[in-house]
């Protein structure tokens, strides 16, 4: 009888046997043992494999479930069962055993063997390495407790399996398909792979060798056999499986890190722990690179998948420094943990660049993160600026235009998606984090702030930046600078900042010119105007002398409608000619507005308009060192009129005269050694009076510091002094004693310059009459802090106050927009006085009121003739104008007398 019909006759005998499962075995192993070894590769499929293996698989199942059916009553009295449980465990290895032995016989031919030969054989044994493996992993539950009585055994078995599937995939490995290969040959492919997949999940944590083996295999076949099994391999379940083991590696290596940072056992590498680590590294490494590898074999199938990609790239780069939520770790530990995770998350961005899914959750309008996750992100969209300069056309189209079309995913431009994750650190800017700097000329790398790193890496782009996306970029800075965030703003003033010098004069002047308009637009103190005013204070710089000209052209200073521009504007950055040509026209318009407003009888409803010329004065004043003698004294002239009829009276209940005195004294401490002593008397008793009114105004009362400080400069003459120095001594003594923190503080800078440099010392002994108000000045010039916050409460305030300042600036926003969105009927409405009636004035109020009006007019007419007593007569006709007044003072005291 042939070997062929021995073995047919066997296989027979192995399917029509007894159930028993020793019986099978028995057989098995005559059939692999004496009868394999006879038989011809080409007949192995049909005469052997197909009819014994799948009967194997369904021995060892039954060995399995006997196993599950006896295993509760196993205990150490129970030798019975104890022994039956270990012969099964025996017979299962025996079985892998058999089996070991059918790979070894196909892999004795010198060819390789066909798929189709052998194509039961790879299906039977990954489904008994699957069984065997998981029964491995889930021994602990499954013997509850009494693993120590076959443990010996599950070892032997874990054995066998390695090397069963070790031999499986060296003979695999041999086998080629080309591109003739059946469908059946192109299943059975993707049925070893699949299979393999699931193993892995199964023995991520038995053996480290075994699982880091096993994914190399799966992926060695799905891209040798590519072009094959590219449209069946379930590329979601194994890029997810790669993002899974990589996360797990990751944060097991993290663990272990921070446990010897913890226990300080960073230098013991010899220490189990350090071996831990190590080897989680390694893996963290193999997964990363076999993830970036995978993805760019296969990313026309992964366009489903980009979340969990850009997942993984946030969890991995939140736990590094200088994230938040990292622990600080030695250097050596820091470093290899970034080679093993850190360093290929570039790999990984530079292979996601090009897929439209990966662009549309990166720079969605609606991402939702996780508070840890959202400087992660806005490093993850710096770094995408960065390697963008490589790119071609079409990924740049991808991420710099943002969603165009209805259809689209809504998605912000990348500049745009930059200024608004910037915006999100908040926390992240307030601590500062620090990354590292550019190296420059040599010089040593040096940490920089959040607001540095990115304010570089956008300069760096816009100077690559192709023209045709100039215009996504204008407008990405014009949203940046219009939004609340100040900070924000800044950062969008800086690149446009760098755009300007960094592209033509015209392109500078075009821009300008545009700003300057919306400066114009801006009707009421809003947070627009500020970061509109700082943009255009810095623009101008940058202006040449001819388009400086051109913008006075534009926006003559010499109208009154366009001083809210040149208020913005300092002085100093004009050329010569352009900055007299703009003080001439600012102190004659601020000339014909003070004289209008005299002539006019001092109307308070004309104060208004005078304080935006003053407004525009004072920009002037603040640039006196370019000033001419002549524009000086016209200067000096217009403060002195204005000091004459500023009263302590009118300010407390005016308004508009608060504003007027914010200016004056501002423009007075730039002026102070100009200042009439007589007026710096005058505006103390103005500051005097508000402050016994508890005046809540923050810009007066800073402007009233100022003031108090640059007296330090001057002496005052000895016949003022009586007047002067005892209410400077007061007015100090009240600012430093109390108020909020911000004053307060300014209050304690003002007093130390005064007393820096003034003569009269006499006034900071008078100043520091209260000894508690002398200790905090003497705190405040030694430095000294009273309570300092700790590190960790600090940072958890700052997260607290995130969430509220992002909703100060949302409210902001919304109640801008708003404004803007309303018809122009609503407008106009708004304009109007309330359809509720004002409150009216009572009579004895009415009376009291004109009453102060005509005694401070007096009283300022006092002033001036007494003040020009010595230099020129008064006119003429002040004596008749006089008498009128006496008349119609009379007739006002007769007319009351008879009512």
């Amino acid at each position: 009888m042939s070997s062929v019909a021995d073995s047919s006759v066997l296989t027979c005998c192995h399917h029509l046997k007894t159930e028993s499962w020793e019986e099978h075995l028995r057989i098995l192993k005559i059939i692999t043992d004496l009868f394999l070894p006879h038989i011809g590769l080409s007949e192995l499929e049909d005469e052997c494999f197909s009819k014994i293996l799948p009967k194997a698989v369904s021995v060892f199942d039954s060995m399995m479930k006997e196993i599950s059916d006896q295993v509760g009553g196993l205990s150490s009295q129970n030798t019975e069962l104890c022994a039956l449980l270990r012969n099964v465990l025996q017979a299962m290895m025996q079985l892998i055993d058999a089996l070991s032995t059918c790979v070894r016989h196909v892999c004795s031919f010198e060819e390789a063997p066909d798929l189709n030969t052998i194509r039961s054989l790879p299906t039977c044994i990954l489904k008994i390495l699957r069984e065997t493996f998981l029964h491995c992993k889930e021994s602990d539950v499954v013997y509850c407790g009494r693993l120590s009585l076959v443990a010996d055994l599950l070892q032997g078995l874990f054995k066998e399996a390695y090397s069963l599937q070790k031999g499986l995939l060296e003979l695999l490995d041999h086998i080629t398909l080309d591109s003739s290969a059946s469908e059946e040959e192109v299943s059975d492919i993707v049925t070893v792979i699949h299979s393999l997949l699931d193993i892995c999940s199964i023995i991520s944590n038995l053996d480290i060798a075994l699982h880091a083996n096993t994914w190399k295999f799966l992926i060695k076949q799905s891209l040798k056999y590519r072009s094959l099994v590219e449209e069946h391999l379930h590329h979601g379940d194994i890029s997810s499986s790669l993002c899974e083991n990589l996360l797990a590696s990751f944060h097991s290596c993290v663990e272990w890190a921070e446990q010897m940072t913890n226990a300080g056992q960073q230098e013991a590498t010899q220490s189990p722990e350090y071996k831990l680590f190590q080897k989680s590294a390694k893996m963290s490494r193999f997964f990363a690179n076999t993830l970036v590898h995978y993805i760019k074999e296969f990313k026309i199938f992964l366009t489903k998948y980009c979340s969990c990609f850009h997942q993984v790239y946030l969890q991995i780069v939140s736990k590094f420094p200088p994230s938040l939520s990292a622990q600080a770790l030695p250097t050596a530990l820091s470093e290899e943990l970034k080679a093993a995770a850190l360093v290929p998350m570039d790999a990984l961005l530079l292979q996601l660049l090009p897929l439209r899914p990966f662009t549309e959750i990166v720079l969605g309008k609606d991402l939702r993160l996780s508070p840890e996750h959202e400087f992660p992100h806005c490093l993850l969209l710096t770094s995408v600026l960065g390697q963008l300069v490589t790119q071609p056309e079409e990924v740049l189209q991808l991420w710099h235009t943002g969603s165009q079309f209805p259809e689209d995913t809504p998605r912000h431009p990348l500049y745009g998606a930059l200024f608004t994750s910037f915006r999100r650190c908040y926390t992240e800017r307030k601590v500062p984090v620090l990354l590292p700097g550019v190296m420059m000329r040599g010089q040593a790398q040096v940490q920089v702030t959040l607001h540095h790193h990115m304010c570089v890496q956008l300069c760096a782009s816009v100077a690559a930046l192709p023209p045709v996306y100039f215009p996504v970029l204008e407008r990405c800075l014009v949203d940046a600078v219009l939004q609340a965030d100040t900070q924000t703003a800044l950062l969008a003033t800086d690149v446009w900042c760098f755009t300007a010098r960094y592209g033509t004069a015209e392109l500078c002047l075009h821009h300008i010119l545009l700003i300057a308009q919306l400066v114009k637009m801006c009707t009421t103190e809003c947070y627009q105007l500020f970061h509109l005013s700082l943009l255009l204070k810095r623009m101008v710089f940058l202006m040449t002398p001819n388009h400086q000209m051109e913008l006075v052209m534009r926006f003559p200073p010499s109208e009154e409608e366009n001083l809210p521009v040149w208020r913005h504007v300092l002085i100093r950055a004009l050329s010569q000619d352009v900055r007299h040509r703009v003080e001439k026209d600012i102190i004659g318009v601020t000339q014909k507005v003070l004289t209008d407003w005299q002539n006019g009888g001092h109307k308070l409803g004309q104060v208004d308009k005078l304080n935006v010329v003053l407004m525009s004065l004072l920009v002037v004043v603040r640039g006196q060192s370019s000033l001419q003698e002549q524009c000086v004294l016209s200067v000096m002239k217009m403060v002195t009129q204005l000091w004459l009829r500023m009263s302590s009276d009118q300010v407390q209940t005016q308004p508009a005269l608060q504003c007027t005195l914010q200016l004056l004294l501002s423009m007075s401490t730039v002026l102070v050694k100009n200042v009439d002593p007589q007026f710096i008397c005058q505006a103390l008793l103005c500051v005097d009076a508000l402050m016994s009114q508890k005046c809540s105004d923050h810009q007066l009362l800073l402007a009233a510091l100022e003031f108090l400080a640059s007296l330090g400069k001057i002496f005052v003459p000895a016949d003022n002094q009586s007047h002067i120095l005892p209410r400077l001594s007061s007015l100090f003594g009240v600012l430093l004693a109390d108020g909020p923190w911000l004053l307060h503080q300014h209050a304690l800078e003002a007093f130390s310059h005064f007393a820096e440099v003034t003569n009269h010392e006499e006034v900071i002994s008078q100043s520091l009459s209260k000894e508690e108000t002398k200790t905090k000045v003497v705190n405040y010039l030694s430095k000294t802090v009273n309570a300092r916050e700790d590190a960790e409460s600090r940072l958890h305030r700052l997260k607290m106050e995130t969430a509220e300042i992002e909703q100060h600036n949302e409210k902001l926003e919304h109640k801008e927009e708003n404004d803007c969105n309303k018809q122009p009927t609503e407008a106009v409405t708004d304009s109007e006085p309330c359809p509720k009636r004002a409150r009216q004035e009572t009579g004895a109020e009415e009376y009291s009121r004109y009453i102060q009006t005509a005694e401070s007019a007096l009283k300022a007419l006092q002033a001036l003739i007494e003040g020009q007593a010595n230099s020129s007569a008064p006119p003429q006709w002040l004596e008749s104008k006089l008498q009128e007044l006496h008349t119609l003072i009379n007739h006002i005291s007769a007319a009351g007398q008879t009512i």
